[in-house]
């Protein structure tokens, strides 16, 4: 099982865009944060590891969500507590 603490090295990197701070892994920015709103994005690749990342973030930047998949669709307990169905794109608050 993968750590979910801190966010992995491999095809990952960290940057500000000037509004968001992001988590780029490989091409996409999985994972775009500022202090109101939070924004995941698979960029269509429904991997364990692309999940991993937007966890790693949410842990250590405490994002306050959590991504996980129960028979083949993933879903997203917000901050909040309340749990919807994953969207490439989705926003919600912190």
């Amino acid at each position: 099982m993968s750590q979910t603490r801190l966010i992995g090295r491999h095809a990952t990197s960290v940057y500000n865009d000037g509004e968001y701070q992001c988590v780029k892994y490989h091409s996409t920015d999985v994972v775009k944060f500022n202090n109101k709103r939070v924004i995941i994005n698979s960029g269509g690749w429904m991997t364990n590891t692309t999940k991993t990342r937007m966890n790693q973030a949410s842990n250590q930047f405490g994002l306050g969500f959590q991504v996980y998949q129960k028979d083949f669709s993933w879903f997203v307990t917000l901050p909040n507590g309340e749990t919807i169905p994953f969207e490439n794109g989705m926003e919600f608050s912190r």
